[in-house]
Parts: structure tokens; sequence; C-alpha cells
């Protein structure tokens, strides 16, 4: 026969192994509807300084296919190139919002933009950007001539761009749009005139 100051302790274990039992099970459950919060790994920058200034942004909307202007207040510096950067990164902010009509990888950030005269200009995107893109001809177009429609509208002279991923040229985007040659600044104003005309 069992004693019964065994029988008692043996009992306890056993609920208490249940018990425990149970509680990782809920906790398991809620950590698995916790939502994950993805975290933003561009790199802090400092706030611009400058006077707030009425800017042009060409934003691209997937659903019609098509760039619409929109204005915007933004504070710009005086250098050019910092302001080109801030067109720039003020369209990148519409993109990646929850509500975007054009998402955008999360983390993706103009590097920086180089104006080499006369009226070249070299925009330097990161890995992320490139790397997480959507492929698709039209997602990768309307993200280069939106890029391009912005800074040559607010930065008058802009008449070819060279785009490089983390300071180094690429065939593609994403593996449609080229990016290996200069693109031709007029040539994306008539691609964008024919995008709103079909519309």
């Amino acid at each position: 026969m069992i004693p019964r100051h065994l029988f008692i302790g043996v009992s306890v274990l056993l609920l208490a192994a249940l018990g425990m039992s149970l509680y990782a099970w809920h906790m398991r459950g809620r950590a698995a509807a916790t939502p994950v919060i993805s975290s933003d790994t561009r790199p802090v920058v400092a706030p611009v300084a400058g006077p707030t200034e009425r800017v042009t942004l060409f934003v691209a909307y997937d659903d019609v296919g098509v760039l619409h202007a929109q204005s915007a207040q933004i504070p710009l510096p005086s250098v050019r190139q910092q302001r080109a950067e801030e067109l720039l990164r003020a369209l990148l902010a519409l993109y990646l919002d929850k509500s975007s009509p054009h998402p955008l990888p999360q983390g993706s950030d103009i590097r920086s933009v180089y104006l080499v005269d006369p009226g070249l200009a070299v925009i330097d995107i990161n890995a992320a950007f490139a790397d997480g893109h959507r492929s698709g001809v039209l997602s990768e177009e309307l993200t280069v001539a939106s890029l391009i429609q912005t800074l040559s509208a607010n930065l008058p002279g802009i008449l070819k761009v060279k785009i490089l991923v983390e300071g180094k040229e690429r065939e593609t985007l994403a593996g449609h749009a080229d990016l290996s040659a200069l693109l031709d600044v007029s040539a994306v104003h008539q691609l964008t005139a024919q995008l709103q005309s079909i519309q």
C-alpha cells in the first residue's frame, strides 16, 4: 500500500505540472497573436534645416498605372544636392506609408543624389529599396519615372539620370526596369504623358 503522504506529494506535483503546461500553452497562443512590429532599418537622418517650400511630387498609382502630380510642403536646404535628396526622401515617405498607392519595401532609402554638370543627376538608392522591390514591368517603370519626374520638376536643368544601388551599377531594378544606361529625362516625360493619355 502507498503511504498517504507520498500519494499527496505525487498528486500535487502532477497538478503543478498540468498547471504549468496549461499556462505555457496559453502564453504561446498570446505570443502568436501579438503582431510583429517591423523595425525601420533606415539610418536616422539629421533634421533638415531650411525654410518650408511648396514642391511637386510625382506619385505612382499602381491601380491605374499612372503618375499624379501632388503638391507638398517640405523643408528644403539651400544646397542644390541636399534639396534633391530631401525631395526624393519626401516621395519615399509617401510610398512607405501603410496606405501607399505604390508600396515600397520597408527600409527603402535614398543614400545620396549627386548633381554632375552639365545636367546629370546620379541617384544612389540603398539595397533594401532594390532587393525588396516588387518585380514587374509597370511597377518598376513607375518607380523609376516617379523619381525622375519629381527630381526634374523641382530642379530645372536635369537632362539625364543614372540610378545606382549602394554606389554600384545594376542591370535592372527588380528584373525589368533598365538601370544600366543613362535615363533621358525627356523620354521619361513622354512616357508619363502617354500613361496619362491612356486614362
